[in-house]
């Protein structure tokens, strides 16, 4: 009689952590963090471009706190750490089946909606274009020919910063989320809480610096909108791939900035329109939306 009490009370007591309050227990202790290390390793509320190298990379050791939370919340709820399966935590690598080409694609998708981007943003403001630009970033130009390889093998080595943020976000909030509002909604909510974890950083200019109307506010929004997009791709590539690790690399290739035409765009010169001003950023949104949509047209079908 008593084995049976224990075993019901052992059962009870697994049942007590809904994926609402996993969730909950994630965000709260990622943003509780990740909020804290970011005040603690700026504490005078330095811009991004003040700062010494030292310091920004103290501060971006902010990157691995999701991934953090990640492991701290399963010891906290009893999830386990499973490599496959349902609730698995997508730190494995998987291979077989082809999906090596995801970790092909996390390396040249990078490039091709940058590239895109970029040639959009010149279409918007033409008086962007100055052919010596790269000059100024002090890069001679076949170095500039070879930024999309170097970008994709920087991005393949410091994946394991990458992982911090990927191993967090499409391990574990977006398997939750879409367990319990669905897909579509799961990846707006997603985004937008991605993007609103970066908020600390975009105040002090990591983003979009700190020259342009409405700041911080409209760079939080703007880092809101480009984290959905992102997402969509990051959470696409992981449910292909079955691992965060694909993930983490495109995330890695992309903060690289993998473009030659980049060595070609002055944003000293952007006029002082709207579109002007936020040429890059539209343009990095238009291409996108481009590679965005061919996946959630897949994923409808699958649906």
């Amino acid at each position: 009689m008593n084995n049976a009490l224990a075993a019901k009370e052992a059962k009870t007591k697994t049942k007590e952590f809904t994926d609402v309050s996993r969730l909950f227990i994630y965000l709260a202790l990622t943003f509780l963090i990740s909020f804290t290390w970011f005040f603690l390793a700026n504490p005078d509320g330095s811009t991004w471009e003040d700062m010494g190298q030292m310091r920004q990379s103290f501060v971006a050791l902010g990157m691995l706190i999701p991934v953090m939370c990640h492991v701290l919340t399963r010891m906290i709820t009893g999830e386990g750490f499973k490599f496959s399966g349902e609730d698995n935590s997508y730190f494995g690598i998987v291979l077989k089946d082809k999906k090596w080409i995801f970790f092909l694609a996390a390396c040249l998708v990078p490039w091709i909606y940058m590239e895109a981007g970029n040639a959009i943003s010149l279409a918007i403001a033409p008086s962007l274009f100055d052919p010596e630009y790269y000059l100024e970033m002090e890069v001679e130009k076949r170095m500039l020919l070879l930024f999309p390889v170097t970008a994709m093998v920087n991005g393949v080595v410091v994946s394991f910063a990458a992982f911090g943020e990927e191993g967090g976000w499409r391990g574990y909030m977006m398997p939750k989320l879409m367990k319990i509002m669905g897909r579509g909604k799961a990846l707006i909510f997603g985004g937008v809480i991605w993007g609103l974890w970066h908020a600390p950083l975009t105040c002090i200019g990591h983003n979009f610096g700190t020259d342009y109307p409405g700041f911080p506010y409209v760079g939080i929004v703007k880092m809101c909108i480009m984290c959905v997009l992102m997402g969509i791709i990051l959470t696409y590539i992981t449910e292909k791939s079955g691992s965060v690790w694909p993930a983490a690399i495109m995330h890695a290739v992309n903060n690289n900035g993998p473009s030659i035409l980049g060595g070609y765009i002055n944003p000293d010169l952007a006029p002082d329109t709207f579109f002007g001003r936020n040429a890059g950023f539209i343009g990095l949104i238009i291409a996108l939306i481009i590679v965005m949509i061919p996946i959630m047209i897949k994923w409808n079908r699958k649906k």
